[in-house]
């Protein structure tokens, strides 16, 4: 059984989103070795939850992963869903919008998404883009802005209320760790092909962001949906807190196998 972690990460209505807390390691071993090898044994707890969660067809998960670029959402998803079969996860990931999808209200594309009866959907960044991005770049204002936040939350109510678990986290980091990241992906040929150009472009906007992070995780954050903010600097630590959460509220189901069908008992193969 996981320890019940997930407490400390809620977002409150006094959260301050600040580098410092990006750097702090409450879960740590004080060893990376061992905290990988922690994150290693809950992200294979977690597939054993899910083939039970796959085979019920009853509950459904729906894990939103948001954050700053380098913040570490790809290594999340490979991380602690590592011992999940394919067959019951998915993931989404949300860039900007094709003609199409903005000839619809901007929660359409976000709806055809969300997880089935049996299946575990993450998202790597999500609706929530539509309060972030655009509200740094003023092409909503606060009013519009607000008006999003009723919708986000009326939105996930509704997904809550059919039976959806929703998990958002905030995967935080600190702008000198950004830094770092985004020069190893300048330094090493083999991470080039990560590197967009325009990354650099949006770390001008560190502050702002910071800022719009913290009011929308603190007017979303809710009973139905709640938002964990988590210290990212450390990837293994990262994947802990993550992974505990998961972990967690999957066990929290109370999942098991379905029935067996007595009318199989004595069938035999010739």
């Amino acid at each position: 059984m996981a320890k019940k972690i997930a407490p400390q990460f809620i977002v409150g209505p006094k959260t301050l989103v600040k580098d410092e807390g990006a750097t702090q390691k409450p879960l740590s071993q004080g060893d990376k070795d061992k905290d990988r090898a922690e994150a290693a044994r809950l992200a294979a707890a977690i597939g054993e939850q899910q083939q039970m969660l796959y085979a019920g067809r009853q509950h459904k998960l729906l894990v939103i992963l948001q954050g700053m670029d380098t913040s570490g959402k790809d290594g999340t998803v490979n991380d602690v869903f590592a011992g999940v079969n394919p067959q019951g996860i998915r993931i989404a990931n949300f860039k900007a919008p094709t003609a199409i999808e903005l000839s619809h209200d901007y929660l359409w594309r976000i709806h055809q998404q969300v997880p089935q009866a049996g299946e575990i959907a993450v998202f790597n960044r999500s609706h929530y883009e539509d309060v972030l991005i655009t509200r740094v770049h003023d092409w909503i204002d606060d009013k519009e802005c607000k008006r999003r936040y009723r919708q986000i939350n009326d939105f996930e109510r509704m997904l809550a209320e059919t039976g959806t678990v929703i998990l958002k986290f905030f995967l935080h980091i600190s702008k000198d760790e950004q830094k770092a990241r985004l020069q190893s992906r300048i330094d090493d040929p083999g991470k080039h092909w990560k590197f967009d150009p325009q990354d650099l472009a949006e770390r001008k906007y560190w502050d702002a962001y910071q800022q719009v992070y913290q009011n929308a995780l603190r007017a979303t954050s809710t009973a139905h949906a709640p938002w964990y903010v988590v210290p990212a600097d450390s990837k293994p630590h990262r994947n802990l807190v993550v992974a505990n959460v998961v972990l967690e509220a999957l066990q929290k189901l109370k999942l098991k196998y379905p029935d067996p069908k007595p009318e199989l008992k004595k069938l035999k193969f010739d």
